[in-house]
């Protein structure tokens, strides 16, 4: 059990200092990447505002189907690099929230960035 609490506390403590670095307008927004053992979330972010602008999830109908693996992860990047770019929002600041840019995480940067989505 304690070594359950002390890999949550190392997650906190990195996302808290990729945090005091990394924060989003409307103009340059903060791409935020969230995974569960089963699901994957990303949120384009206006910190200022402090709204959403665009997210997408594998928990939506039409992406129900995807799982959290690395092939999947792509084609989530590529859905929001599209949501993204109908907004015509085209750059981004990418906050992988605590999590290694590797694996996951980085094949969702990927597929943005296979979009056309810059950061």
């Amino acid at each position: 059990m304690n070594r359950v609490i002390d890999k949550r506390r190392k997650l906190a403590r990195r996302k808290y200092h990729i945090r005091k670095h990394i924060s989003g307008t409307a103009s340059k927004p903060r791409m935020s990447v969230f995974r569960s053992n089963s699901h994957m979330y990303v949120q384009v972010i206006d910190d200022v505002a402090g709204n959403t602008l665009v997210a997408a999830s594998t928990m939506e109908k039409e992406l129900k189907g995807l799982k959290n693996t690395v092939a999947d992860a792509a084609k989530l990047g590529e859905t929001i690099g599209k949501r993204m770019l109908e907004k015509q929002i085209d750059t981004c600041v990418f906050d992988r929230n605590g999590y290694l840019f590797h694996g996951v995480v980085k094949s969702i940067a990927d597929g943005a960035r296979k979009v056309g989505v810059k950061f």
